[in-house]
């Protein structure tokens, strides 16, 4: 699967850095050649050697190369490689790679490589849900870097939860996936308009309707069509997204009028346009301008209907493709089918409540992709970047014909 493939594995200093003999094995049998830089903390972890033997390339682990002077060139390292993967990413590790701090060879060849870089972390439960760890993971993912977000399960402190680094398996599976997904080169030079994210609706200046959404599936969709050569504009709720430096361009928007306004305005421009955002059907008639006090047992709120953003833009479609999303609970199949129709899209991703890992706020989804004549691909569960990527491929088809 990787026949040909140069790939560099940066190791840090964590206890899963044991695992790291595994992900050296599992990627040479699959056909790369791997070279293993180390930081001096992973050293006590794992030896050179063991990675060495395992690799057939001498481990690097700091700037000289013996008392000779020779030295190993980072540049050097950072264009032979097709792919860099950090695998255990420590927190200390994600922070000097956040924030430019080159004191190592692993970051110099980082801050060196043309290449994409892929990054796991691994830590306890709360070091990485530590608001600084977040923020780290973020601005790599702003840079444009891969990430293969971290697992649940138990710890080596003993707690239960997020934090240890995704399986060897899951790593060699998201390297191969990179490299062997189907070509989109059809992508390259498009505009792609995503909405996403939740809407609010106010009832006065403290409450409003809302709902659940993450924009996490936005997010993947856009960061996946950036790496696929499009010029990517995301219409965006209210999120984490909408607040973070990205590599493309996000309009922040509130309400569902505000999106509706914003889509139109962008639509006639688009050659792609996917509705993941999650709308909201109904808002308050009347808002309150100030707030609204406590009076009784019941109070009632009177609500209109939004604009139904996908359907209008339906209506005006001419050379764009359309994706719609339909989040279902009962006959979804069929719920589906009658939006792809109804709404002129050209494909629609249908998940379901119904499946656990799937829906709002979850980092993984699970998904089918429907189209005309009542066409369907299933998909497993799949981390919400991998579903992405199915459909931009699916997307990419539509392109070449």
């Amino acid at each position: 699967m990787l026949d040909g493939k140069k790939i560099i594995l940066g190791v840090c200093g964590s206890i899963a850095a044991y695992k790291s003999a595994l992900i050296v094995r599992l990627l040479v049998k699959a056909g790369a050649e791997v070279k293993v830089i180390m930081t001096d903390a992973s050293t006590t972890f794992i030896s050179p050697l063991t990675l060495a033997t395992l690799s057939k390339n001498p481990v690097l682990t700091r700037f000289e190369k013996d008392a000779t002077g020779e030295w190993n060139n980072h540049v050097e390292l950072g264009l032979w490689a097709d792919l860099m993967l950090i695998a255990p990413a420590s927190a200390n590790t994600l922070a000097k790679l956040a924030n430019g701090i080159c004191d190592n060879l692993l970051i110099a060849t980082y801050l060196s490589a043309r290449c994409p870089v892929m990054f796991a972390p691994a830590m306890d439960l709360d070091m990485y849900t530590h608001p600084s760890s977040k923020s780290n993971i973020d601005k790599l993912v702003s840079y444009g870097n891969i990430l293969v977000d971290a697992e649940e399960g138990e710890l080596a402190s003993g707690l239960e939860g997020k934090g240890r680094m995704a399986e060897p398996e899951h790593l060699q599976e998201a390297v191969a996936q990179y490299f062997n997904n189907p070509k989109t080169t059809s992508l390259k030079g498009k505009k792609a308009l995503i909405t996403s994210g939740p809407t609010y609706e106010a009832i006065d200046p403290v409450r409003f309707i809302g709902n659940h959404s993450s924009g996490k599936m936005g997010h993947s969709l856009a960061k996946a069509l950036h790496d696929a050569g499009c010029e990517v504009t995301v219409i965006s709720g209210p999120t984490a997204y909408s607040n973070m430096t990205l590599p493309y361009k996000v309009v922040k928007v509130n309400s569902a009028e505000e999106m509706y306004q914003e889509t139109l305005s962008h639509y006639q421009d688009t050659n792609l346009a996917i509705f993941a955002a999650a709308v909201a059907d109904y808002r308050p008639k009347t808002v309150a301008p100030e707030k609204i006090k406590k009076a009784g047992d019941e109070m009632t709120i009177e609500l209109i209907k939004n604009k139904d953003i996908a359907l209008e833009m339906g209506k005006i479609k001419q050379h764009q493709i359309n994706v719609g999303f339909a989040l279902e609970t009962e006959n979804e199949q069929s719920n589906a089918q009658t939006k792809l129709t109804k709404k002129n899209f050209d494909l629609i991703v249908l998940n379901s409540l119904r499946d656990k890992g799937a829906g709002f706020a979850s980092d993984t989804n699970k998904v089918t992709i429907l189209g005309p004549h009542n066409n369907r691909k299933e998909f497993e569960l799949k981390s919400k970047d991998a579903v992405a990527k199915d459909i931009i491929y699916e997307v990419a088809i539509l392109f070449d014909r």
